[in-house]
């Protein structure tokens, strides 16, 4: 019996350990099921964004004129941007998740740890007994066969519970594995995400150089854009105002050049215009979002103020990329009104999309864009980013249109 009380006591010991601290999961996941949750956004996030990623560097690759095969790769890139911060958010709700089940499973323990305990220690204690002396005392012959009796009985029930333990604490070993393991996770993607963001901003930079060579008018287009903003009473007059700016230059540029003198004026004959194409009123043709994240007020939803919402508010993780949502032409950006900094992209036939909450800016007016082109960063401090997408100047639902 005293050979096999320390072992049963080392046994039991074993689960009163307390279980290895892991680093301290984000806190902005309050029950399990939002950790769950945003771990599926997460890992979704992160195959769509590989893919874009893929598909751009492919197109990148056929591209044959130097302006698209560089707006190919730039969107590329910010691309593979936001599959490094999906990963960063994925390997945040593992860790979440992981400390979650840690913190329960020792909560588990500690409620059959007191029983165990006096029990390990009785039977500790009468392990130590020397048997000379318990034949010396008087009725200690009888406590002992009592004591063996007792143990007969009490040795499986604690062999029995031990064995959950031990479960138990292989169980935590795999947790604080899967802890350690997201902690690596995350370190990785957050290198490769600076590294990323570094060559984004060299090639965000050649093509605002490359949009300011070749386009001429980009200065005086990007003043007359502020001195619009300047006197739109509100971001809905500013959108009115560039789309008729962008409506107006769209006509010009379809005009036909001159016709050649006809030999004969009197056979001269005037065809008339042809009616738009039912192409001429599509939207475009590629259209996402401009960041991952959790849409928390949808189009058409009412805010405190009463006023229905005219497109879609995304929290956005702070420093997160902002790309273009679709193909198109910068008509604004730059600081408006408590907005932050905002983008406006004018699409073909008649399309605009508005983003607004932008931190910093990688275009500039004048500049194309396809869609995943960087536009900016959102805020340090994470906050919201608004999409609105517009026909005609009247507001659409962004996602009917996405692809």
């Amino acid at each position: 019996m005293s050979r096999r009380l320390p072992l049963l006591a080392a046994l039991v010991a074993i689960g009163f350990l307390g279980l290895p601290a892991t680093a301290q999961a984000p806190t902005r996941f309050e029950t399990a099921e939002q950790a769950r949750a945003a771990l599926d956004a997460a890992r979704l996030q992160q195959r769509n964004a590989r893919a874009r990623g893929e598909r751009l560097e492919r197109q990148a690759a056929r591209g044959r004129e130097a302006s698209e095969k560089a707006r190919a790769e730039s969107a590329a890139m910010a691309a593979r941007v936001q599959q490094a911060e999906a990963g960063i958010d994925a390997a945040e709700a593992r860790l979440a998740l992981a400390n979650r089940q840690r913190l329960a499973l020792d909560r588990e323990l500690a409620q059959r740890r007191t029983p165990l305990v006096r029990l390990t220690g009785a039977l500790q204690s009468m392990s130590r007994r020397p048997l000379a002396l318990s034949a010396l005392q008087p009725g200690s012959l009888r406590d002992l066969v009592y004591t063996r009796a007792v143990l007969d009985s009490t040795i499986p029930l604690v062999r029995e519970r031990t064995a959950a333990l031990r479960t138990d604490l292989d169980r935590a070993k795999r947790l604080e594995s899967e802890a350690r393991q997201a902690l690596a996770d995350r370190r990785d993607s957050e290198a490769a995400l600076r590294e990323r963001r570094k060559q984004l901003a060299a090639l965000a930079e050649q093509e605002r150089l490359k949009a300011r060579q070749a386009a001429g008018g980009a200065d005086r287009e990007a003043q007359r854009a502020l001195v619009l903003a300047e006197q739109a009473i509100d971001l809905d007059q500013l959108i009115g105002r560039l789309e008729a700016a962008g409506s107006l230059r769209e006509r010009l540029a379809a005009l036909p050049g001159p016709l050649p003198r006809p030999a004969d004026p009197t056979s001269a004959s005037v065809s008339a215009p042809a009616s738009p194409l039912a192409s001429a009123t599509e939207p475009p043709a590629r259209y996402q979002l401009p960041v991952a994240g959790e849409i928390t007020a949808g189009f058409g939803e009412a805010g405190t103020s009463g006023q229905r919402q005219a497109g879609l508010a995304l929290a956005a993780r702070p420093r997160a990329q902002v790309v273009a949502p679709g193909a198109g032409r910068v008509v604004f950006a730059g600081p408006y009104r408590g907005y932050g900094r905002i983008v406006i992209v004018e699409h073909a036939s008649g399309w605009t999309s508005l983003v607004t909450g932008l931190d910093t800016l990688d275009v500039a007016v004048g500049q194309d864009v396809t869609a995943g082109s960087p536009l900016g960063l959102a805020p340090a401090r994470r906050g919201e980013v608004t999409l609105e997408l517009r026909h005609g100047g009247e507001p659409v639902n962004p996602l009917d249109h996405l692809r």
